[in-house]
């Protein structure tokens, strides 16, 4: 999981000493990025999490710079070479790229921050997202306190070992449920994706459906790219209050309808009947903050995205259409498994997911489309104002793309992850989302 963000800095640049206190001031409120994974030996019970006795904060605090001009073009290449690296699994489970050299917008200086957070660490949410921690609402934040961090001896072998026996003599079950992982957790993932699609016929039917066929439909390299295109909030309540739907609607029928584009200039066969399936996780809390996004208050949707159609007003209707179906009728699977699915998995579902991902997520959908609202006000990183902020959502196995959308202080930007073979044009796709919107807000009735 990640975040793009960009800052409007001073003047006189970046204090980079002095966003690294910031940074370690503010993980004490989450201990986790201080920790690290070990297995237990024997595989006795599931890995834990211990007190990183050697933490360097300068090792995952990184400062990083952009060569003249310092494109937006040059920091989305950064951030595809930064996404491709494996984070160090002897080490706690994030990085934190200051980007400096960005060139200046309307005279004003910038620089960016690039947040690479394994998803282990946010599955719970006791823990915050690394860059929700940075941010403020203010640009003067009241001074955290300074908090002497002591960690704790970290366990021997022997006491990992010993520790997992008395948990299992506690829970005999464990010892079982961990040597027949695999086929639990098989089970038991592909019971609850069957389960919550037991509806009408019709949604058993759709969903059990194997999604179509798409150049989407790639296993995914080492490497990526990403894409960003930053959009008008006001655009999409236009083409909301002009056409019906919802602003979630507008945003999904502006993907279609990206899609549509993309899909002609690589020269793809695109006929009314063509559909790419989306996954849509869609927030049920009405939670306007991201830091306070909860795993349980998001849903998930299957939603045929209508690219063959020619008209971008039907495309819009017949999103909306979809979209009110689904409520409906209940098709939803519950959070857990969209997150098993999508790669946000709690760790009691992670392993389920990366070993049922490759048959169950190659035939339900083709691309996933992550909508998260953020706050419609300015935030601040050490004083800093973020001007744009893009998700970097990870790829599925067998899915070339992740399309992470989040809306902030009137923009709604669009973050593309995308396999760097499969998508050498992931730039094109986040130009055609900017020609896909423009002829929707510019349709009039």
């Amino acid at each position: 999981m990640g975040t793009v963000a960009v800052f409007a800095a001073d003047e006189d640049g970046i204090d980079y000493d002095r966003l690294c206190e910031l940074v370690e001031r503010r993980i004490a409120a989450a201990p986790r990025y201080r920790q690290k994974v070990r297995p237990v030996p024997g595989r006795l019970a599931n890995p834990v999490w211990v007190d990183d006795e050697n933490f360097d904060l300068n090792y995952h605090v990184r400062r990083s710079a952009l060569p003249r001009p310092g494109s937006m073009e040059q920091l989305r290449e950064l951030v595809g070479r930064v996404q491709s690296r494996p984070l160090d699994r002897a080490r706690p489970l994030w990085e934190l790229y200051i980007v400096e050299g960005l060139a200046p917008e309307a005279d004003r200086p910038r620089f960016a921050m690039i947040t690479k957070t394994h998803h282990a660490l946010i599955a719970h949410d006791a823990t915050s997202d690394l860059a929700s921690l940075l941010l403020d609402p203010r640009p003067d934040p009241q001074p955290l306190p300074e908090e002497a961090w002591v960690p704790r001896r970290e366990p021997s072998p022997v006491a990992l070992v010993v520790g997992a026996l008395g948990d299992n003599l506690r829970r005999p079950s464990q010892v079982v449920d961990t040597l027949r992982a695999d086929a639990t957790d098989l089970r038991a993932t592909a019971g609850m994706v069957l389960g919550a699609v037991s509806g009408l016929a019709s949604t058993l039917r759709s969903t059990l459906q194997p999604a179509p066929a798409t150049p989407l439909d790639v296993r995914p390299g080492e490497q990526r790219r990403f894409a960003t295109a930053a959009t008008q909030l006001e655009d999409y309540r236009r083409a909301r209050t002009a056409h019906g739907g919802t602003v979630n609607d507008v945003v999904l029928a502006t993907v279609a309808g990206a899609l549509r584009i993309w899909l002609l200039t690589r020269g793809e066969s695109v006929t009314p009947a063509t559909v790419v399936r989306a996954l849509v996780p869609v927030s049920v809390t009405g939670s306007a903050r991201l830091d306070t996004m909860r795993l349980d208050s998001v849903r998930p949707l299957f939603v045929d995205l209508p690219v063959g159609e020619g008209s971008a007003v039907v495309r819009l209707q017949r999103v909306s259409y979809a979209m009110r179906a689904h409520q409906e009728s209940g098709q939803s699977i519950d959070a857990d498994t969209i997150s098993a699915l999508s790669g946000f998995a709690p760790p009691r579902l992670h392993a389920a997911a990366a070993r049922l991902g490759v048959r169950m997520a190659r035939r339900l959908f083709n691309v996933i489309v992550t909508n998260v609202p953020g706050p419609q006000v300015p935030l601040y990183a050490d004083g800093a104002r973020m001007l744009e902020c893009y998700p970097v959502t990870p790829l599925t196995p067998d899915h070339a793309l992740t399309v992470g959308v989040t809306s902030y202080d009137g923009l709604v930007c669009y973050g593309l992850n995308a396999d760097r073979d499969a998508l050498p044009d992931a730039d094109v796709l986040a130009q055609c989302l900017h020609e896909s919107l423009e002829e929707l807000v510019e349709i009039r009735r």
